[in-house]
């Protein structure tokens, strides 16, 4: 169903994977089931968030029993191969389904999801022509309307990591300064409080990541959805090199004990049938592209994205961290 690769001829019991995840979504556990209930490979879950999974591994050393490490975020997969805790697997499944920029190019770890890091705005306060770039949210215009996360969190970290690609430390510097200045307030919350601030009017402008808003959109909670209606969507850089996009992705742990059912599940999750359940439950968008986004998302419109490599995300962290503290964005 899933053909496994050449993955050396080690002696494994062929009836579990322990997967080590920081995503908590019920779409994952949904897979999880689907995947032991067709296989019947029993899938172990350890979960924390991915700080703690990768010092988890680290410590356990050899006698680690993870078999695969997921995680949000290209650069903290990135990391993991750093600290020499991923092997890499030689999949053509996974080749010919992940798109070259969503993978490690060495091929440590694999793209499973794709979010994009867009702007929401009020939609009785802000029209989208005053909207264009990244870069734009720091002209003077924006003053004291901004909301934005906390330097702390990966997914700004992983934005101001591409803008450093893209165009320079000193650039990269410049903007962070900039939306500093204009922010509407210090920093709080996740990206649901940013949408949820906007519409109460504490600025006019967030920067967040679409899922977040897919979810809002789409919640049992009908206050939300109401809050959530209330802002538009707009993808940043059209014109130019697309908007920033980011991964929740996989990768086999160095010591995997079952390495063969490693590669396996995640050809699973790249899979049509997977990608499918990623796609309508979670709000995110399918990296198999043979698989349609949500509705919800496909109401936002095509967008061009960021082609950059996201291994970059992760070599530029440290640089974006360190512009971030002198910059005093807190």
């Amino acid at each position: 169903m899933w053909g496994c690769q050449d993955s050396g001829n080690e002696s494994e019991d062929a009836g579990e994977v322990t997967v080590y995840t920081h995503r908590h979504y019920e779409s994952d556990q949904m897979l999880f089931d689907t995947f032991e209930e067709q296989s019947g490979i029993k899938v172990n879950v350890v979960n924390a968030n991915a700080d703690e999974l990768i010092q988890k591994i680290k410590m356990e050393g050899k006698q680690s029993p993870a078999d695969v490490l997921i995680t949000v975020d290209a650069g903290r997969l990135h990391r993991a191969k750093e600290q020499d805790l991923l092997q890499p697997v030689s999949s053509d499944k996974l080749k010919s389904i992940v798109p070259g920029h969503l993978k490690d190019k060495d091929n440590y770890w694999y793209g499973l999801t794709k979010r994009g890091r867009v702007i929401v705005y009020a939609k009785d306060r802000v029209s989208p022509e005053d909207l264009s770039t990244y870069e734009d949210l720091a002209s003077d215009k924006w003053n004291d309307k901004i909301l934005i996360r906390s330097s702390g969190n990966i997914y700004n970290q992983s934005l101001l990591a591409s803008i450093i690609a893209h165009d320079g430390e000193e650039a990269a510097r410049t903007w962070a300064k900039g939306i500093v200045d204009n922010m509407a307030r210090t920093p709080k919350g996740g990206d649901r409080d940013q949408v949820k601030a906007v519409v109460a009017g504490e600025g006019d402008v967030a920067v967040v990541n679409t899922y977040y808003l897919g979810k809002m959109l789409n919640s049992s909670n009908q206050e939300e959805v109401e809050t959530a209606q209330k802002v538009g969507l707009f993808f940043p850089n059209q014109a130019g090199r697309g908007t920033h996009i980011n991964v929740s992705g996989a990768g086999v742990a160095k010591y995997a004990p079952h390495k063969e059912n490693a590669i396996r599940f995640i050809e699973f999750l790249a899979s049509e049938e997977a990608q499918k359940v990623f796609a309508h439950v979670n709000f995110e968008y399918p990296v198999n592209e043979s698989v349609e986004p949500a509705d919800q998302l496909k109401e936002w419109g095509d967008f061009k994205e960021d082609t950059l490599n996201l291994s970059q995300l992760g070599i530029n962290n440290k640089k974006a961290v360190l512009i971030f503290d002198e910059t005093g964005w807190p």
